[in-house]
This record gives structure tokens, sequence and C-alpha cells, in this order.
């Protein structure tokens, strides 16, 4: 990845990252200020997050230890 490329979230990582912080759809969704049906959204790869959602996700997954690489889906 590039210095200034964003991590790309895809349904793999949205997925990972939410298996790592043990909590379910609607506790995540809860944490980021999105419905769950964002979030179940994002898992079987209907949308991407983005914008604020992606940035979001970025700073939990730092805060936790959550290693991700934006790859696959």
């Amino acid at each position: 990845m590039a210095p200034n490329e964003k991590p790309r979230w895809n349904s793999g990582t949205v997925r990972s990252l939410r298996e790592h912080l043990k909590l379910t759809q609607q506790e995540l969704s809860q944490e980021l200020g999105v419905r769950q049906q964002t979030v179940s959204e994002w898992e079987t790869g209907q949308y991407h997050p983005r914008g604020t959602s992606a940035r979001m996700l970025s700073i939990v997954a730092e805060r936790a230890g959550f290693n991700y690489d934006g790859d696959g889906d």
C-alpha cells in the first residue's frame, strides 16, 4: 500500500474486525453510529464503507490492535 493510500475496507475486513472485537453487528453499528443493516450490507459486500464510516473503522481497528491490509473480498 502506498504511503498516502487509505486502506480499503471490504466485506472480509469488516467482518474480521467485528469478530476480533467480539461484537455483534448490532453492537458494532451502535459503536459506529450506523444502522445494523449497514454493517450487514458491508459484510455481504453489497456496499463498502466510505468517508467517515471508513475512517471510524480504521480508528477502531488501530485502537484494538487489529491488523488489516484492505486486500481481498
